[in-house]
């Protein structure tokens, strides 16, 4: 799955009339229709204020609104970006302010869903990692080079707790979880207490083709 990380506008014209597309991170319907009024709010003169967002790990949640364009031509190819690209966490919001000029069922749906995708090029779009918490507990005398270990593999320390022993506090990728205990293992001789926390998602950059 993918999301994106901030809120922006993409806007562009099709036979005079103005498609602003609105996207937003939301990880709820709740927030999602707040995101929607607030649009709706800031641009009151707008024509229409086509929707479309999905939420959940898989996008279960989603919904979408065609605003008064014909049935079936606006919120639904909205949502079927969405789909189609694997987003969840987002809603979409296109303004329409009307040019005067009639573009066909056609021509709205092809519009509402370009509108959308050209919003998320121009945005960026992260994938969605699984990641796991872990805590490492070792001797003082290992902590440094724990630390500086742990650091040159790439994981993500949140926290260090200094007691009678040291705790790291790590964020690694789940895929990578197996390799990390192996690696700690053979580091501390089988001496560090490796403890598995809670999973989540987090968005990251996603990886390019010419380095994978």
């Amino acid at each position: 799955m993918r999301t994106i990380r901030r809120a922006g506008t993409h806007e562009l014209q099709i036979q005079r009339s103005r498609f602003i597309c609105a996207l937003s991170p939301a990880e709820s319907a709740e927030q999602a229709t707040a995101f929607i009024e607030q649009v709706r709010s800031t641009h009151w003169s707008a024509t229409h204020h086509c929707t479309a967002f999905r939420t959940g790990a898989h996008g279960e949640q989603q919904r979408s609104n065609d605003d008064g364009e014909p049935a079936g031509t606006a919120g639904v190819p909205m949502l079927q970006v969405l789909t189609a690209r694997e987003i969840t966490n987002t809603v979409a919001v296109v303004t329409r302010y009307f040019g005067g000029v009639k573009l066909g069922a056609g021509g709205l749906v092809r519009a509402y869903g370009r509108s959308v995708s050209e919003a998320l090029d121009a945005i960026g779009v992260f994938d969605l990692v699984p990641h796991t918490e872990l805590t490492v507990t070792v001797e003082h005398a290992a902590a440094g080079r724990l630390e500086h270990g742990l650091r040159s593999a790439g994981a993500e320390i949140t926290g260090i707790d200094y007691a009678a022993r040291v705790t790291v506090h790590l964020l690694v990728p789940t895929a990578g979880r197996a390799a990390l205990g192996r690696w700690l293992a053979q580091f501390s001789g089988g001496s560090a207490d490796l403890v598995e926390g809670s999973q989540s998602l987090r968005a990251v950059p996603p990886a390019r083709p010419d380095l994978a």
